[in-house]
């Protein structure tokens, strides 16, 4: 038995956030008596029960029974296993938002009407999952209307996955897209990881025979870790929104 253990073995006295251990160093050097203090400064964990987490889905096709919201449904499902404790998922499919119009500004009650319940699903968001295909090597338009629809209001300082969807072997092209045009007045935070899932039809079925058998296992799992780190951006993000430092009325913009 090691010192140590022959030091815990003697009892344990709590008080307050130190642990006091008096114990008596028996067959140690002259038998002396040496009380002897630990003090352990206290880890501060997160109680996973404590807190909740909502992760909002955004399948940025504007196709009906698309690959993207394929995409979408799977992710929301891993989401829900044991990740968040909530999602939201909007597709973008029929174009269910008009173009923005000065409208939006001004209040107009048809706007008022059409976006006051989305904005309040944003903000009651943690965090983010934006779907995007490639469509000759951009993002849809109706993805980028979304994003000069809500802005900081809804979106600012929450951290967002990219996820990109294409039939063949492209890609990354809406994702420098995402990166370099969405963020900057709304201060999105894109986190470091994304998910390129090229030949979406060959992954992510329902049926086992549709899908590649070394493509889509790799693509969930993938899928799975970079939700996973999401998920803890989402986390520390509210620590930084809660703190009240990004409150501003000064510098409203980007820059």
């Amino acid at each position: 038995m090691s010192v140590y253990q022959a030091y815990l073995k003697q009892g344990v006295n709590y008080k307050t956030s130190a642990i006091k251990l008096q114990v008596q160093k028996t067959g140690l050097e002259n038998n002396l008596l040496a009380p002897i203090t630990l003090r352990l400064n206290p880890i501060k964990q997160t109680n996973r029960m404590q807190q909740t987490m909502k992760i909002a889905i955004i399948s940025g096709s504007h196709r009906n029974n698309s690959q993207s919201m394929k995409v979408a449904q799977h992710i929301e499902s891993t989401l829900q296993k044991d990740i968040c404790d909530e999602t939201w998922l909007y597709s973008l499919a029929a174009n269910p938002l008009p173009l923005w119009d000065e409208g939006v500004w001004d209040g107009e009650q048809h706007w008022q009407d059409l976006l006051n319940p989305i904005r309040e699903q944003l903000q009651s968001c943690d965090a983010l999952v934006v779907i995007t295909p490639e469509w000759h090597g951009q993002v849809p338009a109706g993805l980028k209307n979304f994003f000069l629809l809500f802005g900081k209001n809804e979106l600012a300082h929450k951290p967002a996955l990219i996820v990109s969807v294409s039939a063949g072997d492209g890609g990354a092209y809406p994702v420098a897209e995402l990166r370099m045009s969405s963020y900057k007045n709304s201060r999105l935070c894109y986190i470091p990881e994304q998910v390129i899932i090229r030949h979406v039809e060959s992954v992510l079925n329902d049926n086992p025979d549709d899908n590649d058998s070394r493509s889509d296992p790799w693509i969930r799992e993938r899928l799975q870790w970079s939700l996973n780190i999401l998920a803890q951006y989402g986390t520390a993000l509210k620590t930084v929104r809660d703190s009240g430092v990004t409150e501003t009325d000064k510098f409203g913009n980007g820059m």
